[in-house]
Formats: structure tokens, sequence, C-alpha cells
């Protein structure tokens, strides 16, 4: 019972309290295909010592991009960072007051957010930033029903190349409510907002001029998702959105396998109260000295249910924190030197590939990642270019795949890439 607290009474009483019979019908919206048949081939039981060196032996089987060519993009960003960055985080003022509640003894931690919304802010063209969201496709979700609110209709409009995944967690949040829609296409007057991606899945940046008309037309709002916010060194920032999200792993925050990553939210000064999550604001004490504390919480846990703005139960205070201290280590110089050098590595990528016979360049214009066509199927090619240890991008449908160059690409990887890719495709 150490690990399983709950009795077959406590478990039937929640269940009868719910409305269920069983446990099984909390799970009934999940495929079939998602379950796993009997128990998972893993031992029963062993020693610490015995555990430690099996989960090894398991993670010794992935293939880690810092020991091999990567060029994998499409979401989840390789880029350096600073050693100094994880020993900040670890200092007491961050790592014992990580939740900002009591003022008075979490001002390390809340000095930290409210510079993190200056900065999001600031890289965004937009008048105020939340405390951040949960991860990228969260936020971007989350937009979609902040516009709902303040425009009282209930279509999503999605203008151009949205991530996938973006796309997925759009769907559970809005597609299940009740007269709510998300359409591909051009907004209407029932539409709340138009969601445009830049640059988009395929690394294609865009300009906002066409959809601020048409928003301006029907009565929606811009939303403008940045998915590679290191982009915003080089691209301008879309100041002209009303709502601007996306994900910020790529400054501070390792890829992790996906997660855990840092959804970034920030808006026009006029939508402030419809914002979801929580801001931070400076102040003054009783003394006249300057402090910071939470000034905004239109959260459930803050307010009546019926008035929150949002579910999302925290922010992502740690990886907020490392994202604040590498982008001050970087400064306005070095973030823009380091999105020169990210578009650079990806032009030589790209100038090397297209001399590869039956390689076709399909993005004209990107940052750091764009498509290129194979002349075989682009997933069979994948697998194989991983067996020969390059991690080659990620394919798409047929014969394109989405490739991507950072700072961390070296005219050797490319130099790899190229020839065991012309080896693969002979």
């Amino acid at each position: 019972m150490r690990y399983l607290p709950q009795t077959k009474k406590s478990r039937k009483e929640m269940l009868e309290a719910i409305g269920v019979s069983n446990v099984d019908e909390l799970y009934k919206d999940v495929p079939e295909s998602a379950f796993i048949d009997g128990f998972a081939d893993l031992p029963h039981h062993k020693g610490e010592l015995a555990v430690e060196r099996i989960l090894t032996s398991y993670a010794n089987e992935n293939i880690s991009a810092t020991n091999v060519p990567f060029f994998l993009g499409a979401g989840a960003y390789y880029h350096h960072i600073p050693a100094s960055v994880e020993y900040i985080i670890q200092r007491s003022e961050y790592l014992t007051a990580y939740t900002p509640y009591q003022p008075e003894i979490a001002q390390g931690t809340l000095q930290v957010i409210f510079e993190y919304q200056t900065f999001i802010a600031q890289l965004t063209g937009q008048d105020v930033a939340n405390a951040s969201l949960y991860d990228g496709a969260s936020s971007c979700a989350e937009a979609a029903l902040m516009a709902m609110r303040v425009t009282k209709r209930n279509k999503v409009v999605i203008g151009n190349e949205l991530h996938p995944d973006y796309r997925g967690v759009l769907k559970s949040y809005v597609g299940n409510l009740e007269d709510a829609s998300i359409e591909d296409g051009e907004p209407d007057e029932k539409t709340a907002c138009v969601i445009i991606q830049s640059p988009d899945f395929y690394g294609q940046p865009h300009g906002f001029e066409y959809w601020r008309k048409k928003c301006d037309e029907t009565g929606a709002l811009l939303v403008v998702v940045i998915n590679e916010i290191v982009s915003l060194g080089l691209l301008p920032s879309p100041e002209s959105a009303d709502i601007v999200c996306g994900e910020g792993q790529s400054i501070g925050l390792p890829m992790s396998y996906g997660g855990p990553h840092l959804g970034f939210f920030a808006c026009k000064k006029k939508l402030i109260r419809q914002m979801p999550g929580r801001l931070c604001g400076m102040t003054k004490d009783a003394d006249g000295k300057r402090g910071f504390v939470l000034t905004l919480s239109t959260r459930e846990q803050h307010i009546r249910r019926e008035k929150a703005t949002s579910n999302i139960c925290t922010n992502q205070g740690l990886c907020a924190l490392a994202f604040t201290i590498h982008m001050s280590l970087l400064g306005e110089d070095g973030f823009k030197r380091l999105a020169r050098l990210n578009h650079e590595a990806a032009c030589r990528l790209a100038d090397a590939l297209e001399e590869i016979d039956g390689v076709k360049l399909f993005t004209e214009h990107f940052f750091n990642e764009f498509v290129i066509e194979l002349p075989k199927d682009a997933k069979a090619i994948v697998d194989v270019l991983a067996e020969k240890s390059v991690i080659g991008g990620y394919a798409l449908d047929g014969n394109q795949l989405l490739v991507c160059a950072t700072e961390m690409t070296t005219d050797e990887d490319i130099k790899t890439f190229v020839s065991v890719l012309t080896e693969v495709l002979k």
C-alpha cells in the first residue's frame, strides 16, 4: 500500500461521487491502440544497483544530439546553453523560494519573473507578458480561448502552416467546446481569431500586413505564434498582433525529449484582464523600497470559477528562470548575433545539400530550418541515416524532409551529412 494508498472502499466512493462505475470509464476517450496489453517487458523487482544498470543500458540506446551530426528541428531546437545558467538557477534565492505566493520570502523568484516578462514583451513588441505557460502548444490554445472570450465568438481560423502538435493541442482545447470550430482559410464575422505561425512549420517567415487587415475588417484578433524564439533576433517583432505566443525552449533549456519547455504569452494592454496565467509587477513597500508581487492571478485558485481565465495551475518558473538568465548573459547584441549564426548555418547547409544530385530546396525563404525534396521516401532515408549515426531531420509526407541548423551545427557536421546522404541516395 506504500505506492497505492487507496482502499477498495475509497475507490468505490470516489467513483460513485463522479458518476462512473469503474476506473476504465475514466479512459473511455483514449483509443484502444494506446493501451498496453498486459505488463510492460520490465523486471518485476531488482535492487537499486541493478535498476541503475538496467536504466543506463536503456538510455544508452538513444542517439544523443551531442554525439552525432544533428539536423532535427520541427519545434525543439538544439542550442548551446552556457554552464553559468545551471549554476545560477541553483542559487538559494531561486531554488528555495520557488513558489511566489509569499512575496516577503520570494523576492528573488518574483524579480526574475518580472524580468522574464520584460524580455518577452520587448522581443514580441507587445505591451504585457505573463509569467509563462506550460509550452508553446498550450500557449497557442490559451490564446484561442482568450480570443473567444474577448470577441464572444467561437470560430478559430488557422491562416498558414501551423505546427501539427499545436493543431492537435488546439483541437483538444477548442474542438470539444460546444459550437466551437477550427478552420483553415480566411476570417469572417464569426471568427474570434486568426492564428499565424512565423516562421511556419516549414521554416518560412511571414509578414502580417494582410492578416492584420483581414482581422480589422472582420473584428477578429490576430494571434502570432513563434515556435523558434531565436528568430526574433533577425525578424521584425510582430507588433501588429493582438496576441503573441509560442515556445521559449531555445533559450536556456535543453530539448529534453520534448519537455519541460516554456510557453510564452504576450498581448496588448487592453486585453490584460483576459490574459491567462499570472502576472508579476513591481511596487514599493512601506519604506519606499522596490519590491515585486503578483499583481494579476485570474486563475481558479484565486478567483470565482466563472471568472477564471485559465485552468493552468502553474507557470514554468524554473524554465522561465533559465530563459531569463541566458537572455541576460546574451544581451541584445548577443541575441542578434545568435540569430545570425543560426541563419548563416542554415544557409551553408542549404547550399551544400543542393549540390547533391536529386535533392531540391523546397523552402525559398527560411530562418534556420527548411524543407528539401529527396528522390526517395523521406522516412526511409531518415531511418537509414540514423543507422549511420546522422540525425537527418524530420520526415514529412512523401519525399519531403524538414532539416534544421543552429549555432551548434559545424562545417564538419554538414560535410558528414552531405557525404552520408549522397551515399544513401545512390
